[in-house]
């Protein structure tokens, strides 16, 4: 906790003077171009990895960056995605996996998770990902997969499923690697974006 304090300390002394135009417009003003959806995982940082200034990504991270279908009801997930898309209008939503992915990990390899039973449940949610999968424990082939059956997940919110008809949203896939810094475009057919 020591950390986080001492964190806000210098945001307050040495960050925040240097951004205070910004913090002022922010203020009286949200509107992100992105929605962001990874990962949990702390070596993930949307912000840092795209470059991007505070107000400019509205995020959304979950384990192994997993959208769920849409379904009615009360769901986090699914409000946070309406919101981007029906009130904000962002522009564009990525999904990003990454390298090493621990929820990825776990289902590639069969690792036990009784004792973690909300963890399992949710992993459910890959299960698609994991049968597309054409071999055992590869991770990476898992990773991409995930990726890509998400954007078919967001396909089927209503907000996105309207925006993308109406040419308002454009979906991305991107898989992070941690040791390189390398984002890989799954949406697109040329090499993997520049770090």
């Amino acid at each position: 906790m020591q950390d986080l304090t001492e964190g806000v300390a210098r945001f307050q002394r040495d960050v925040f003077p240097a951004k205070a135009e910004l913090f002022a417009h922010l203020a009286t003003h949200h509107m992100p171009h992105t929605l962001f959806i990874s990962c949990s995982d702390a070596r993930v940082v949307p912000e840092l990895i795209t470059g991007t200034e505070p107000g400019d990504l509205f995020v959304i991270r979950t384990a192994g960056n997993l959208v769920p279908a849409y379904t009615p009801g009360a769901d986090g997930v699914a409000a946070s995605i309406e919101y981007a898309v029906a009130a904000l209008g962002v522009k564009d939503i990525v999904v990003c996996g990454h390298s090493a992915c621990g929820a990825m990990t776990a289902l590639a390899e069969g690792h036990d998770l009784s004792g973690a039973p909300a963890v399992a449940d949710w992993l459910r949610l890959a299960d698609a990902s994991v049968a597309r999968t054409a071999a055992d424990g590869d991770v990476p082939a898992l990773v991409r997969q995930n990726v890509l059956a998400q954007l078919a997940n967001l396909a089927t919110h209503p907000s996105v499923a309207r925006a993308l008809a109406e040419g308002k949203v454009a979906l991305h896939g991107w898989v992070y690697d941690i040791p390189t810094g390398r984002v890989e475009d799954l949406s697109a057919t040329g090499p993997a974006l520049a770090a």
